[in-house]
């Protein structure tokens, strides 16, 4: 069943145009995610949903009903906002009864709502304090708690945990999965955090420029990303991207190189037309790169160590590949990101060889950055 459906969704403010033609479907119980740069119209889009934003044209569809005019009090939504927005001169009960009292549900109806969501959350013996007694994460639970009490059709969360810190952002994101396990709630959820998107995630839905670049579920999109803006935003570190020039195409086959990288032959999914000579972005993770002792093997790349971050049980090497044109980086030339799986005791401007793993690595157009069907094997969520 489908629980919000979004038809052709246009939000204008004047002549700049916020979201462009959005379609969407959610299913019953989906916890979809929104991740985008700061500006894509990710969350101009959730309080669209919500009814804090009038949109421009579209539909938008709830159980099947267009609440497209209706005002937010009766979408059948409940929103959780960065900030809580708790209101300081309230117990926590109060607050988290708020919604079902303006409601005027009966006094039995609010309390019995209230000590479930809190026995839920795990906050039952907060209930009588107030705001300022809490710490960040008790008021988001208290802000969630409130959304819990309206038995929503969909919840939506804008940003809940970015003003926490890190230690309670994992803790959180841990409880609100289960959380939604435990409901069964469809939510869609906001975040400029790629750690939340792909651990918390159904799917996962790229935002730029006010429309939708891909939709799919977490590691379909880092495996299989449609397009270089894609393939590069998600992932941390990001994913290096390299001009090349294609030397040879043979069948599925293409040999690709560049001034400071030694050909490396790449396995497309299916046969590909393109003229020998032809400009490509060639694109690898950080994780699918490797310090070699032989710089002559395909694929390998020479250059020195100008930055090591020791991050416990990985390294990071920020590598000057010389001459090497690398896309998207501020100098233009050299700099690769390499990411190892163990403490490696490299030093600043140290040579290195670098090997890239050519089952690993995917091509993009550079006319319009669409990914050129890369054979990639998909992990079941």
């Amino acid at each position: 069943m489908t629980s919000l459906e979004l038809r052709q969704i246009n939000k204008n403010y004047g002549a700049y145009h916020a979201l462009r033609g959005i379609d969407l479907s959610v299913a019953q119980g989906e916890f979809i995610v929104m991740v985008g740069p700061s500006g894509c119209g990710k969350s101009t889009l959730l309080k669209s949903i919500a009814g804090l934003e009038e949109i421009s044209s579209g539909q938008i569809l709830i159980n099947g009903r267009d609440v497209s005019k209706q005002e937010p009090g009766d979408r059948g939504i409940a929103m959780v906002f960065q900030s809580y927005a708790l209101y300081p001169h309230m117990t926590v009960a109060e607050n988290m009864g708020f919604g079902l009292r303006m409601a005027k549900r009966p006094k039995a109806e609010i309390e019995a709502a209230v000590a479930r969501a809190a026995k839920i959350l795990r906050i039952t013996d907060q209930l009588e304090k107030r705001p300022k007694q809490l710490s960040g994460g008790q008021r988001q639970r208290v802000a969630i708690g409130r959304a819990i009490t309206r038995s929503p059709d969909v919840f939506l969360f804008d940003e809940p945990l970015s003003n926490l810190d890190a230690a309670l952002r994992t803790q959180m994101r841990v409880e609100l999965s289960s959380l939604h396990a435990e409901l069964g709630a469809t939510m869609v959820y906001v975040t400029h955090d790629q750690v939340e998107a792909m651990t918390m995630a159904s799917r996962i839905v790229v935002l730029n420029q006010g429309v939708i670049e891909q939709v799919g579920a977490p590691l379909e999109l880092y495996r299989n990303p449609d397009n270089l803006f894609v393939a590069g935003f998600l992932g941390a570190p990001r994913m290096n991207f390299l001009g090349v020039t294609v030397d040879e195409v043979s069948g599925r086959n293409i040999t690709v190189s560049a001034p400071g990288l030694v050909p490396v032959t790449v396995e497309l999914a299916e046969a590909a037309v393109l003229p020998k000579g032809a400009s490509l972005t060639l694109g690898v993770r950080p994780e699918n790169i490797s310090v070699v002792a032989d710089a002559a093997q395909g694929g390998a790349i020479n250059g020195a160590v100008r930055l090591v971050e020791h991050l416990g049980r990985e390294t990071i090497l920020y590598i000057d590949a010389g001459n090497l044109r690398t896309i998207a980086s501020e100098s233009g030339t050299g700099n690769i990101t390499v990411q190892l799986s163990y403490v490696a005791p490299f030093a600043t401007d140290q040579n290195v060889a670098l090997k890239l793993d050519a089952s690993e690595l995917y091509l993009f157009s550079s006319d319009d950055g669409r990914t050129i069907s890369t054979r990639k094997t998909i992990l079941e969520r």
